[in-house]
């Protein structure tokens, strides 16, 4: 069984609930009967209910009835949320007249279903930014205990099987935080290896500080960043197994990690990867991707205190499905 097949299988072995708030576009409908044929988990769809129904119809989609069906403009609920998010954001200056407003926004009104633990997690971007995803969860759902930062990881699942967990490596930050500093980084490393766990499936996550140094082998104030990184992020969890500063190959390779670093528990068996900056993330994992023929999956955001992810514009019909199970497995350890 490869990893997404994992996924999907602890997907549906303890189904959530998830938040469709691009209802009325076609690729998330079509995911979404995906979805409920296959009892991958419980769908909320958010748009006009006669819409989606005459959609579902025309593409021949036959299981978006056993789906929840909200009506943004028409929803009995919504002086309820408009209240609650007018008290979360009184310290912005919002009105409760603005409020109202906006919980006509499915985005919006998605993050409130979630907060008011009516659903698991959310997945949007087929029709908004990362800017319109990231809003709403931000100021409603906020982030996780004790983090600050919001951050994306990826899936790297290579042809390497001696590299990373049979060949497979979660990297991390990819996606949103262009220049972490030594708390965030701590933070992106914590928040990288629980999405090992999650999702991933990783039952020992061993993460590696990557650096252009190994062990002192460079001085310059980035490769200080990353040793105090690593120290931080030891005391936010004790439990986490982590290493750094280390050179990717260091990381990775027995021979090499053993000696670059010789007594490292994680160097040459690290398979969560935690990169100095966003630019180097975002560089290194195309590289893999493209080069390496690997296939990357996400990003996959982490931080968030329930999972909102986000999905790229360009985005298929198997993208939408399969971040489902992804998100349905982030809720699960929530």
């Amino acid at each position: 069984m490869d990893l997404l097949q994992q996924i999907v299988a602890r997907a549906k072995a303890n189904k959530q609930r998830i938040v469709l708030p691009e209802a009325e576009e076609e690729r998330t409908l079509r995911a979404a009967d995906r979805v409920l044929a296959d009892e991958l988990a419980d769908i909320i769809l958010i748009g006009n209910p006669e819409s989606i129904k005459a959609d579902a119809e025309k593409y021949g989609l036959t299981h978006i009835d056993k789906a929840t069906i909200i009506d943004p403009l028409n929803n009995p609920r919504s002086e309820e949320y408009a209240e609650l998010l007018a008290e979360l954001r009184k310290k912005k200056g919002m009105t409760i007249e603005q409020a109202r407003e906006l919980v006509k926004n499915p985005l919006y009104l998605g993050c409130m279903i979630i907060k008011t633990e009516g659903a698991d997690g959310q997945i949007s971007g087929a029709l908004s930014t990362t800017g319109d995803t990231l809003r709403p969860a931000l100021q409603i759902i906020k982030c996780a205990p004790g983090i600050t930062c919001v951050s994306g990881a990826m899936l790297l699942i290579t042809k390497q099987p001696q590299y990373g967990e049979n060949g497979v490596v979660v990297v991390g930050d990819v996606a949103v935080t262009p220049m972490p500093d030594a708390n965030q980084l701590a933070q992106i490393a914590v928040c990288t290896a629980q999405t090992a766990k999650s999702v991933a499936g990783f039952e020992d996550p061993r993460v590696a500080m990557l650096s252009f140094s190994t062990k002192g082998s460079a001085k310059h104030e980035v490769v200080d960043k990353v040793v105090e990184a690593t120290q931080l992020a030891r005391e936010m969890a004790p439990e986490l197994k982590i290493d750094g500063e280390l050179q990717a190959d260091a990381a990775l390779v027995p021979s090499v990690g053993a000696k670059k670093a010789p007594g490292s528990a994680i160097a040459g068996n690290a398979n969560v990867l935690v990169f100095p900056n966003l630019e180097v993330g975002n560089i290194g994992y195309k590289l893999v991707q493209r080069l390496g023929d690997a296939i990357a999956i996400g990003p996959i955001l982490q931080g968030i205190a329930r999972p909102v992810n986000d999905l790229s514009r360009g985005c298929s019909v198997d993208d939408i499905y399969y971040m489902v199970a992804i998100t349905a497995c982030q809720a699960q350890s929530r």
